[in-house]
């Protein structure tokens, strides 16, 4: 059994590192604001920040992938998309968190595939609240766009993700 001196350093590492990653997702997000896509339809992001959001799941563990994610949401959406760009954002990442913890706990999926779900999981948390906020289900017809951009970022993410995953050692 470890000492609770090693127990309280090993807690204090994992935070330490979660506030690392915090921190570059927060980065990441905001490098993206600066980035102008040419599509013209609202929503669509290349969702970079998300592959820290990844790496944290399969690195570290739920609880902090879902704090790095809030933390990167809420700071990001008071910084660059306000209130209603953090409804959006934390909608669809709290739902393709969860998705994306699911498929990965039945090892089934590779990260690509855990990836690309979270992308279209992100775009349909979006599009719920959208409908909800307007009380319009006609946001429903952006879905199929939605959809195919977060397979095609989810795509990429995934694959960077893999890539660094292989490269790196377990945190913590």
């Amino acid at each position: 059994m470890s000492s609770p001196d090693k127990r309280g350093d090993k807690h204090t590492r994992r935070i330490a590192t979660a506030a690392i990653l915090a921190t570059l997702a927060l980065m990441f997000s905001y490098v993206e604001a600066m980035i102008p896509l040419s599509i013209s339809m609202p929503g669509v992001k290349l969702g970079i920040a998300n592959l820290v959001v990844l790496i944290a799941l399969y690195r570290l563990d739920f609880r902090y992938a879902l704090a790095i994610n809030v933390v990167r949401i809420v700071i990001s959406g008071l910084l660059f998309s306000g209130l209603f760009g953090m409804m959006y954002s934390m909608a669809g990442g709290i739902l393709s968190l969860i998705v994306m913890w699911l498929l990965k706990k039945t090892n089934l999926f590779s990260v690509i595939g855990v990836s690309m779900a979270g992308g279209v999981f992100h775009n349909i948390g979006q599009i719920l609240i959208a409908s909800a906020l307007v009380s319009d289900i006609r946001m429903f017809i952006y879905l199929p766009i939605l959809m195919f951009s977060g397979l095609a970022s989810g795509i990429v993410i995934g694959f960077l993700c893999h890539f660094i995953l292989m490269k790196t050692v377990k945190l913590i």
